[in-house]
């Protein structure tokens, strides 16, 4: 099960924070906060899981007897220019799955707004909270078919025009692109092992 997703950008400031399960605000926080912390000052060489922070980690004083599937363990995520996409989920999800799930997040939100960036992301957080429901339900994921995601977007009509850029808009303030999926996509934060 997926316990949250989260998007920062190279500075820590959250552009996503989706919980499926029930945490307190100030746990929520430093969560946040630690997890940040630990996937920034990893370097680009190092492999992209890790262990969930002992903030939510199962303690020893729980009951020893059984082993809690359901438990938040483990932290996948990858970097993409300037975002950090991160899933927090339980030791039953394949890490390797959440991270093509997170590649087709982007890649569906790439599609939509045509060399996505991430003031597509601030501007437009109803399109990008859209596209993770349709993908993501309840900590469970539903969808991964890149077209039924973008269509199903569409339907919901969430997705917006975007300034041009002769028109004076925010079209020409944004420089801070993410760069289509030549430099966005596939070769740029893969998991290179232990």
């Amino acid at each position: 099960m997926i316990n949250a997703v989260l998007v920062f950008n190279n500075a820590g400031q959250l552009r996503l924070t989706k919980f499926y399960t029930q945490l307190d605000t100030s746990v929520q926080q430093r969560l946040i906060s630690e997890i940040f912390t630990l996937v920034s000052n990893r370097p680009r060489s190092a492999c992209n899981f890790l262990p969930l922070p002992p903030i939510l980690a199962p303690s020893s004083t729980s009951n020893s007897n059984a082993t809690h599937n359901d438990t938040p363990s483990l932290v996948t995520y990858r970097h993409y220019a300037t975002l950090y996409f991160i899933v927090i989920s339980t030791s039953t999800e394949s890490p390797l799955a959440l991270l093509d799930l997170i590649q087709v997040f982007v890649e569906a939100l790439d599609r939509m707004f045509a060399d996505v960036c991430e003031f597509d992301l601030i501007f437009n957080f109803e399109t990008l909270h859209a596209t993770l429901a349709e993908m993501v339900v309840g900590g469970v994921v539903v969808e991964t078919n890149l077209e039924r995601i973008v269509e199903g977007v569409k339907a919901q009509g969430k997705v917006p025009k975007r300034p041009r850029a002769d028109a004076g808009g925010i079209g020409t303030v944004v420089t801070a692109r993410l760069g289509g999926l030549g430099s966005f996509g596939r070769g740029d934060g893969v998991w290179m092992g232990r």
